[in-house]
């Protein structure tokens, strides 16, 4: 029998990313999201994953959810999907997602395919929970989800790996926050059940692990090295998270918690900056300091979408600092760092082995997959 793979897309999924949102999860930021210049990312990630499925030139039928929730996606890639509903009129919403997750498990589909963020991932757990396995298609912003891969040819990796046979289930984590919160700065995440996911570790995102470093001296550190070689006349591009704010912390400066800030000569000239902004602001030399996600390894692509590939690549990768305490690394699986920029031969360039500084004297190298 061919094999059965469905396909959904919540075609707004990460819209408030590149413009500093944090999110998508309500019509109303949606429309501010538009307002200000953000563009579909969930699509056009989508159409890469399944390019790549189609490269592999396997058997297989695809059915879709309508138009821009999979369909036109499928299209596009060079597929003919058996459309399963009929077509949304204007934005898409939850209960969208989850009539069609659950007509692809009446079918039933072998396998599903969605490309969202966590909202799209509990859509699906309030659909189908552990009815049929799923590979999701990284697109939304926060991305604490296990369920997730690393990036879309990862995604497709999965399910080509999945139809060969031979892959074992397991079931993994759907986490979300409040987004309204989130954008005060209180990330408070909570489990919202299980999916079903084929387990290729190497491909598969890890949960988000959260929360304040324990080793403060090791932050301290890092935050006083990063200050010391801060040139001046140079801009700086501080990413989100705790580690950042030590750094803003160390030079007198506030910082947002889980914004992109800029500074210059010890100045802050821009708070929680979209990619517009940071665009604006590059007009002569200038670094980027993130540090990456904890339990994922991601320091870009996740939760720092305003820093594009358009800004990283007119900074230069070797203008780009990463810090993280040992106790972050450790959290990591197997040491691994990844960058989901969108752009993929931006990405390739990142592979390889990358310096991270852990203290004020201490660095570690740790190996980027992309």
């Amino acid at each position: 029998m061919t094999f059965r793979l469905g396909l959904i897309v919540n075609p707004i999924a990460g819209m408030g990313g590149t413009v500093g949102l944090k999110g998508s999860d309500t019509p109303e930021i949606v429309a501010r999201a538009r307002e200000l210049g953000a563009e579909p990312q969930a699509p056009e990630r989508a159409g890469q994953a399944l390019g790549a499925i189609v490269a592999a030139n396997v058997a297989l039928d695809l059915f879709a959810a309508p138009g821009e929730m999979g369909e036109a996606e499928a299209r596009a890639a060079g597929f003919t999907p058996k459309v399963i509903g009929s077509p949304v009129e204007g934005d898409t919403v939850a209960e969208d997602s989850v009539r069609a997750a659950q007509a692809m498990a009446e079918l039933p589909v072998d396998l599903i395919l969605f490309a969202g963020g966590d909202g799209t991932a509990r859509d699906l757990v309030r659909a189908i929970g552990g009815q049929v396995p799923v590979v999701g298609i990284p697109a939304g912003v926060k991305m604490h989800s296990a369920v997730y891969a690393t990036n879309p040819r990862a995604a497709a990796r999965m399910v080509l790996r999945y139809m060969q046979g031979g892959i074992s289930i397991r079931e993994l984590e759907v986490m979300d926050i409040d987004e309204a919160a989130f954008r005060e700065g209180a990330v408070s995440a909570k489990l919202y059940g299980y999916l079903k996911v084929p387990y290729l570790p190497g491909l598969v995102q890890g949960t988000k692990a959260g929360g304040v470093s324990r080793d403060r001296t090791a932050l301290a550190g890092i935050a006083a090295r990063i200050a010391e070689a801060m040139e001046p006349g140079r801009l700086y591009i501080l990413g989100p998270g705790t580690t950042m704010r030590a750094v803003a912390d160390k030079i007198g400066v506030e910082k947002t918690l889980l914004g992109v800030d800029l500074v210059r000569d010890g100045e802050r000239i821009a708070t929680d900056a979209g990619e517009r902004d940071i665009l604006a602001a590059l007009d002569g030399t200038a670094t980027i300091a993130v540090t990456p996600i904890g339990g994922q390894g991601h320091f870009f692509g996740r939760g720092n979408q305003q820093i594009s590939a358009q800004i990283i690549s007119r900074v230069g990768l070797e203008h780009i600092t990463v810090a993280a305490t040992m106790e972050k690394i450790a959290s990591l699986r197997d040491n691994l760092l990844h960058v989901d920029t969108g752009d993929r031969a931006l990405d390739a360039r990142f592979s390889g082995w990358r310096r991270v500084i852990t203290g004020y004297h201490t660095d570690t190298v740790c190996r980027v997959s992309t």
